[in-house]
This record gives structure tokens, sequence and C-alpha cells, in this order.
């Protein structure tokens, strides 16, 4: 292959890069930056955009060349918009007021402050359970609980569609084998087969899934988890907000309060801040204060973490942001299939159209920008490398003429690229 040839970078995706062989990190890292240039100078290169606004439905990107000062934003997890929320907003002044700008120490050494119990006791009842640890984000919480909790003399099973977080966290378990999504065939015969063989067996789970947007068919899962007796951990990070009645999840959507063994989530999404949280059992929780090193040895999250405990009430106090939301839902993934694009089987807050090549993704990308839509292009490694897919992230802060447009872009993408169309 001629290394110099934009054509045969065009060709690779990011995995081409991960770990060429014979490459020390600098080879690797100028290998690269070829293969960015290539798809850059097509357009096609579309991460990292500068926002000069917050997480709004509008927002206003550093886009030389691109015709649109403001553009329509499907990017933000933001689902209730209570980032933008005033009551937020203000609890999190009135954290830095009182606390200053950072709490500087770990939690085991001086950094665990009132306002992080508080959190942790907020979140623990949520939950309908007793008790909660904090982590600097949701991914912290996955990777350290993970790797705390199994080791090489335990077996795991994880959906093959589990987010990257949970995926790192379980690699370093000797033993860990992925089911087929949601096929509770699949996990069944992979639990027959391991029955009684190890120290202990976890189920792992999303309860909604980042990129199909699909959830756990949770039940089911519980019955093969007792039959086998296996452990649970659900990442819920996606459904927090969104799914149930009164927004707790897929937990409460399937009544599984008692069923779980580690829930898993994070502040970064419907409750607008950051951070990430494990809900569990008061003995594991003291066992991840002292053995989950994201959390025993990473600064304590900051004052405005406080925040969080405004935005976990409001989804209580305010249930009319999760009702907006699902017409918005409703509306939106009904006018994309109507006009013949793939959205899967979504039911939550995460709007996928699936393209499948990446090539082709990135160009719808490319040409959604210019018709002011800010969507994010999915491509390996976060789906497999057949089902590359745009996805969109609707919350309660869009407005029907936001939705429209939406639709109206979407339109003229179609008579652009026939190809997206589901055949």
């Amino acid at each position: 292959m001629n290394e110099d040839n934009n054509e045969d970078f065009l060709k690779h995706s990011s995995k081409n890069s991960e770990n060429p062989k014979g490459m020390n990190m600098y080879e690797k890292a100028a290998y690269y930056g070829k293969y960015k240039k290539a798809w850059a100078s097509q357009g096609h290169f579309n991460y990292r955009q500068v926002c000069l606004s917050g997480a709004l439905p509008e927002v206003e990107l550093l886009l030389p060349g691109n015709p649109n000062k403001t553009l329509i934003s499907v990017v933000s997890n933001d689902y209730l918009g209570l980032s933008q929320h005033p009551d937020v907003k203000a609890a999190a002044i009135t954290a830095i007021d009182r606390y200053g700008a950072g709490a500087t120490a770990s939690p085991a050494i001086g950094g665990q402050m009132d306002y992080h119990q508080a959190v942790e006791q907020k979140i623990a009842a949520f939950y309908r359970q007793q008790s909660a640890i904090l982590f600097p984000s949701g991914y912290a919480a996955n990777v350290s609980a993970m790797q705390a909790l199994f080791k090489k003399e335990d077996f795991v099973l994880a959906d093959d569609s589990i987010h990257a977080s949970m995926r790192e966290g379980i690699k370093y378990t000797t033993q860990v084998k992925t089911f087929n999504h949601n096929d509770m065939e699949h996990l069944e015969n992979m639990l027959k087969l391991i029955a009684g063989k190890y120290r202990s067996v976890a189920v792992v789970v999303d309860g909604v899934y980042s990129q199909p947007g699909d959830i756990a068919p949770l039940r089911d899962i519980i019955w093969l988890c007792k039959k086998y007796g296996a452990f649970l951990v659900v990442d819920d990070a996606h459904g927090v907000g969104v799914i149930g009645k009164t927004g707790r999840g897929v937990i409460e959507h399937y009544d599984a309060w008692d069923d779980v063994d580690l829930i898993t989530g994070t502040f970064s999404k419907t409750f607008g801040h950051q951070g990430g949280f494990v809900v569990a059992k008061p003995e594991i929780v003291e066992y991840l204060q002292f053995h989950a090193a994201h959390h025993t040895f990473s600064v304590a999250l900051p004052p405005t973490i406080a925040c969080v405990l405004e935005s976990i009430a409001l989804v209580d106090r305010e249930p009319q942001h999760m009702h907006r939301l699902w017409e918005n839902l409703n509306y939106l993934n009904s006018g994309l299939k109507g006009m013949g694009l793939d959205t899967g089987n979504t039911t939550s807050a995460i709007i996928p159209v699936i393209t499948k090549d990446a090539g082709l993704n990135a160009e719808v990308c490319r040409l959604l920008l210019l018709e002011g839509i800010y969507a994010n292009q999915i491509g390996y490694p976060a789906v497999s490398m057949n089902y590359a897919r745009i996805r969109m992230a609707i919350t309660a802060s869009h407005t029907r003429e936001h939705l429209d447009r939406i639709l109206n872009a979407w339109a003229a993408v179609i008579k652009k690229v026939k190809s997206i169309v589901k055949k």
C-alpha cells in the first residue's frame, strides 16, 4: 500500500491504526494522522466539533465554511433538559459559593464531603436501595466496580452490545464471554455450560443500549440468573429519566427493584451534570469504597455535584419533561420511518439511522451539517464495522419546529444519497 495515498486511507477505519504491526507509539500516531487527514479532506472526520454554546437544542459550532451560524443539535444526552434548568444551575452556584471550586482530595483521605454523602443517599433512595458510591464518571464507575468485584476465579457473561466502559471493566477477568444481543436462548446455553464451574458467575447488561437504543429483556434475564445462580449487573445510564412510569429506568419498567445486584449509572445524561455511581447492598458499597481504584485514588467530585440533588428531585417534581420527551420521540421516529429510514428497534431517547457503511455514514453526517443538523456519526469501535449509523439523542427541550427541521434535513439528504433508504 502507498501510505501517502489518501485513497488507501479512505478505505480504512480507526481500527486499522489501533496497533499497526511493527510501529512504535510515534509511528502509530503518524499513521493515524494520515488516516485522519484523508477523511478530513472529504469533510468526513466529523468528530470533536467545537461548540460555542451549552448543551442546548440549538448550538453554535466552530465550523469554517459551513453556511449555518446555528444548528439543531441531536448530540446531547441531556434528555430532560436539566443541565439548563434554573433550579439546577442555582444549586451548582450555591455549592461553589459555600465549598469552593473543588474537593482537592480523594474520598479516602480528606475529599469526602457532606454533599457527596447527600448525593449517595439520594441516588440510592431513587432506586429504593440503601447505599451508593460515587465515581468521577460513569465510565470510571463501570471499569472500577467490575475490576474490583470480579477476578480470575469468576466468569462474566456480557451482552455483546454493552458500553465500552463495561467492556474495559470486565476484560481483565480471565473468563469473559459475550452472548448475542438480547438473545436469551444463547445466554441460557452459556449459563448451562459453565454452571457450577466457577466461584461466581455474573451477567452484565445495559438497561438501554447506547447505540441501538433498545432495552434489555430484564425480566427474562432475571429468571435465568435465578435459575443458574448468577449475579446481575445492569448499567442503566440511558434509561433513567426516560424509561419507567416515574423515570427510574429499566429497573422500574420491569419492577426489578430487588432483583439486580449492581446498578450502575451516570449523572451526565438525564441529571445534566457529571460523575458516575454504583447502587448496591451496603456491604458491596463498603467494599468498593476501599477496593475500587477509580474511587479510592481519584479526587472526589467537585461541589457542583450537589446540583444533582435538585436534578433527582425534578424527575419527580416536573414529570412534564419526560412526557414531552416521549411526544418528541414518537413524532420524530414515525417521520423517519415514514421516509424509509432504518431506525432499528429503538424504544428510548436514542434514535439511530442505520447506514451500515462507514464511508456512506460520514458523507450523510457531512450533508446533515450542511442542512443545519448536528448529529453523531457512529462507527467502529462503538459499533461493529458493518453497522455504522447516525445517532440522534432527542430531548424534552426540542420543539416541534426543531423536529420538523430535522425531518426536512433528512428528506434533503435522501435526495442526494438514495442508498440510505431501507430496501
